[in-house]
């Protein structure tokens, strides 16, 4: 099992900076990937950035140039910088860890979300 918790979500007037944390219960050296996902009202959660466990980053298109996923191992963290944001990236920030273990196979877990709001 594996808790996830976020925190760093806010309000942001367009084109400033948020930084979102998520603190795993365990060891994410243990943990193959942890990624953040958003999901704004009436619209699928979607994959933001996403790190593993060897600090490969994977970013969406469209936050490439602006987010930056990285992690922490001795803190059990992972962060997503988020600079030059945009109205349009206002949405409820998920923190998701993707764990391999025998003999369960895969298992994913979520946070509760953090919410992040940015105005024009």
């Amino acid at each position: 099992q594996v808790q996830l918790v976020e925190s760093g979500g806010g309000l942001v007037q367009a084109g400033g900076s948020l930084r979102l944390s998520c603190a795993a219960s365990r060891s994410i050296f243990s943990i193959n990937s942890m990624g953040w996902y958003r999901q704004a009202p009436g619209k699928e959660r979607e994959m933001v950035a996403a790190i593993t466990s060897g600090g490969t980053p994977n970013y969406a298109d469209y936050v490439k140039d602006r987010f930056t996923v990285s992690r922490d191992n001795a803190k059990n963290t992972v962060y997503l910088q988020m600079n030059s944001l945009k109205p349009e990236d206002t949405a409820v920030y998920y923190c998701k860890a993707r764990r391999f273990a025998v003999p369960a196979g895969w298992s994913d877990y979520w946070g509760q979300g953090t919410q992040v709001t940015v105005s024009s």
